[in-house]
């Protein structure tokens, strides 16, 4: 006797924003794709932060500018208090500021609000496989890969990365995939697979999250 396949359950998916007309797109968005399933919302930070650590979803969608707790707030205590769920932050600040304090916090996502109707569906996909989602928008202003001598190479706690291993590890810790990346700094994608994988295995890292955090250090994130 076969056996069906059993079905995947879908991912459970918390959404918080202040703005009616939004959370109702946002919604829908989650609502359109069969493997996600919206568990619960909410329109101010103290509500977002009860309610999810309440459910304890898969992901939460937060707005980082809500009424009583704002998002950034609402972000730091709900990774205490729901250490499982991966938060995606969604807004309209383009600042790299915004974007360096959640990421230290630990959001595994960070969504300009004018992209959610084309990538919100692959952001969560995204960081529900362990990875790191950064809208292009904003990686774009945090770095400037034409001035990699701002990497601080010289620093004795750098381990004896190349040049262009500082390169693509800067776009992939800013959110580039390898074929961006490779269009930014015309090189192949098998070329820039490969100096990524070459800087990953001499910082000794195996995700971009810790990547990431690096870079922070390193103020690679940082405009020149």
């Amino acid at each position: 006797m076969m056996l069906e396949p059993q079905a995947t359950a879908a991912l459970r998916v918390f959404l918080a924003d202040d703005h009616p007309i939004v959370l109702a797109g946002i919604k829908s968005l989650v609502m359109a794709d069969a493997g996600l399933e919206v568990v619960g919302e909410a329109a101010d930070g103290r509500t977002a932060l009860r309610l999810a650590t309440e459910l304890k979803p898969d992901i939460a969608i937060l707005d980082i500018s809500m009424p009583g707790l704002n998002g950034v707030k609402v972000a730091e205590l709900l990774r205490v208090a729901c250490p499982q769920c991966k938060i995606v932050a969604l807004t309209v600040h383009e600042d790299r500021g915004y974007l360096r304090q959640l990421l230290e916090i630990g959001v595994s996502g960070y969504m300009l609000k004018r992209s959610a109707a084309e990538e919100l569906v692959r952001a969560i996909r995204a960081v529900v496989k362990g990875g790191l989602y950064i809208d292009p928008a904003v990686a774009g202003k945090a770095m400037d890969v034409t001035n990699t001598r701002a990497a601080r190479t010289d620093s004795p706690e750098t381990p004896d990365l190349s040049e262009r291993e500082i390169e693509v590890l800067r776009l992939t810790a800013s959110g580039y995939s390898n074929k961006a990346a490779a269009a930014k700094l015309r090189i192949g994608v098998k070329t820039v697979e490969t100096y990524k994988a070459r800087g990953m295995e001499k910082l000794g890292f195996q995700t971009r999250v810790e990547l990431v955090r690096y870079a922070l250090s390193k103020d690679w994130l940082t405009q020149a």
